[in-house]
């Protein structure tokens, strides 16, 4: 599942990459995201998600790679979430200069196997979509408000 948008916030890039990159605002951005806290390498992470009839708790990691601040990263998580299977996935942001603001690019890819692989492309693939959807547009009212 790949999905692709992005979002203007009015404020100065450096602003806009500093608050991508703070772990309370990727913790409130995150769907159902119940601990965040810092590694040596990234984040980890609890997160409870539905997709159709399987609610899953996953215990994962974020990593953040590639860094060229304040222009762009790549996040990527993966999480297990037992019987229920896995989920694993990344975005490339890419923040962009204009009209006195930022442009937020985002370009998102993801996976599940187990359990969850057996519900169907369709359900995971729109689930998948509204999560993402869902992630970005609160990073979008947290940089808008702050």
């Amino acid at each position: 599942m790949n999905l692709e948008g992005h979002f203007f916030v009015p404020r100065p890039r450096d602003e806009v990459w500093a608050l991508i990159n703070d772990p309370d605002v990727l913790r409130r951005a995150i769907p159902g995201c119940q601990t965040l806290e810092t590694v040596d390498d990234g984040y980890a992470a609890t997160v409870t998600v539905s997709i159709g009839p399987v609610k899953a708790k996953f215990s994962g990691r974020v990593q953040l790679l590639d860094i060229e601040a304040p222009e762009s990263y790549r996040i990527v998580g993966e999480g297990n979430g037992g019987i229920a299977g896995f989920a694993k996935g990344g975005a490339n942001v890419r923040l962009q200069e204009e009209n006195g603001g930022t442009v937020v690019h985002y370009t998102v890819d993801a996976n599940v196997g187990g359990k969850l692989a057996q519900l169907g492309g369709r359900l995971i693939e729109s689930t998948s979509r509204k999560l993402s959807q869902q992630f970005f547009d609160r990073i979008s009212d947290i940089a808008t408000a702050a």
